[in-house]
């Protein structure tokens, strides 16, 4: 109601055990209890749909104020690796699907998407209908190659990866470096790009806008 039906839903499962301890959830459970919330969302937001009765939620007698001002609910965006198992819950639940910049690059994005497109056709579903995003697109713009190592160093720490799993895969360098990687992704057909600037938003967003893209136009 608040957006007026510009909402959609992002959704995955988490991939931080402490973050399901927390709370004394088995972190094997996720994926079930994933599936399962789905589904008992899409019951809540809809007045027609039946109450969904499941091992970990029941929403029998329990009534969703307000509605959603979508019919049936925001469009909801399963998140997803790109793994076989994932992109087959993308296609059985989801009305879109969100890949993870930092564990993918263009050639296995396009792989994933048509895998995904396997799975859809094979349930029924227009696959050149199904949207696609990527997202924890993390981003700094910087001509300083000591910066540039500094905040993928940081950004490795706080991932527990090394930082050569980094190099390359995100669009933190110098602006030429960053069109290139976003013109690929746009090459293989992804649709839509959520960045996340690291530090200094504003800066970074308006470097994007005056440096990057119109290399990415041109390229």
């Amino acid at each position: 109601m608040l957006s007026g039906g510009r909402l959609d839903a992002g959704l995955g499962p988490g991939s931080t055990e402490a973050d399901y301890s927390v709370v004394g959830i088995p972190f094997d459970e996720r994926w079930p209890r994933l599936d399962e919330s789905v589904r008992a969302m899409r019951a809540l937001w809809d007045d027609a749909a039946e109450p969904f009765v499941g091992r970990y939620y029941d929403t029998g007698g329990v009534t969703l104020e307000p509605r959603p001002a979508q019919p049936g609910g925001p469009p909801i965006w399963i998140g997803s690796w790109g793994s076989a198992a994932g992109l087959r819950r993308v296609a059985r639940l989801g009305d879109g699907w969100l890949a993870s910049a930092y564990n993918t690059t263009p050639e296995a994005y396009a792989a994933g998407r048509r895998l995904l497109g396997d799975e859809l056709a094979a349930a029924g579903r227009d696959a050149d209908a199904f949207p696609s995003a990527l997202a924890m697109m993390w981003l700094f713009i910087t001509d300083d190659a000591a910066e540039e190592r500094d905040v993928v160093t940081r950004l490795a720490t706080m991932l527990r990866r090394p930082a050569e799993d980094l190099e390359g895969t995100l669009p933190i360098g110098p602006p030429a470096r960053c069109a290139e990687l976003l013109a690929r992704y746009r090459d293989v057909g992804l649709e839509r790009i959520f960045l996340w600037p690291l530090s200094d938003e504003v800066t970074q967003l308006e470097r994007v806008a005056h440096e990057v893209l119109p290399l990415l136009r041109r390229a």
